[in-house]
């Protein structure tokens, strides 16, 4: 039985983690400077910060249909919702909070699609759900899109964002590491492409799983990556840490990402991949 008094502090927030809520009004708040910006006048940028060049948090349709082709994408996996197996405390509120702030029953959104023309399976993860953490829900769904796209001789891209783990789901959350890595080797072994690009904030069980196990590690400029937070590591090592650290920039000079591929250019880089390796040995 779970001791709910352990519980009463809430809203603790991820580091660096941008405001994950959507308010009434159709604003979005850059993570770096704290300008707050209407959405409709940042769309046409490419949801880049017009004042310090950062980009800005994007819901995962926004970024579906920025990325993709127009009317390309075909949703899969649309039935899944979170159970609370658990009891977790507040967990069932947090769920229908959850849903009603990014309009979407759970924390990724899985599809096929085409992008400049070029077919692939995509995953894209919503950072107004609960942070993009990933629970039972979000590990099935992406791991049935690396089993669809197995099957279909499909490449994957996939966008990453996430606080990690679920806490709220316990162990069924950290199962779908293993699960997801799983499917991701599958695909791999078939020769198929996987490219990820990381956006702020990539953390957690997520950096620890398929975040990290693409054939090509793409990321925003700024994007926090890294499985533990700067202040747990510095109070864990009692020493301070570098500038930038787990910011994209630090993790490329590190060798742990490929390339930062700033927002206007990323449809064609994706686009450059999936036509040099998209379908591996096809005619």
């Amino acid at each position: 039985m779970i001791n709910k008094a352990l519980f009463k502090k809430p809203n603790n927030r991820l580091e660096g983690e941008q405001e994950a809520a959507r308010d009434a009004e159709p604003t979005v708040v850059c993570a770096e400077c704290k300008d707050t910006l209407p959405r409709a006048a940042v769309a046409g940028t490419d949801f880049v910060c017009p004042r310090c060049g950062t980009p800005l948090a994007m819901g995962a349709r926004e970024r579906i249909r920025w990325l993709t082709d127009e009317g390309s994408f075909q949703e899969t996996e649309t039935g899944h919702r979170a159970v609370d197996r658990l009891g977790f405390p507040g967990y069932a509120e947090k769920l229908v909070k959850a849903q009603r702030d990014s309009g979407e029953p759970e924390g990724v959104l899985t599809g096929l699609a085409a992008v400049d023309g070029e077919p692939c399976a995509l995953f894209v993860m919503e950072p107004y759900f609960i942070m993009g953490s990933m629970g039972a829900v979000v590990g099935e769904k992406i791991t049935r899109l690396f089993e669809l796209a197995t099957q279909e001789c499909l490449p994957v891209i996939g966008y990453t964002v996430s606080g990690g783990a679920r806490i709220q789901e316990g162990m069924f959350s950290l199962m779908q590491m293993a699960k997801t890595s799983g499917a991701v080797l599958r695909h791999s072994e078939k020769g198929l492409l996987y490219a990820a690009v990381l956006t702020h904030p990539t953390t957690g069980g997520v950096v620890a799983s398929f975040a990290m196990e693409a054939d090509v590690i793409l990321a925003e400029p700024k994007a926090q990556i890294g499985f533990t937070g700067p202040r747990v590591i510095e109070q864990t090592m009692r020493q301070k840490l570098p500038p930038g650290f787990q910011r994209s920039e630090f993790m490329l000079q590190k060798g742990f990402i490929d390339r930062i591929v700033p927002r206007n250019a990323q449809k064609k880089e994706l686009s450059m991949l999936l036509k040099l390796h998209g379908r591996g040995g096809r005619a």
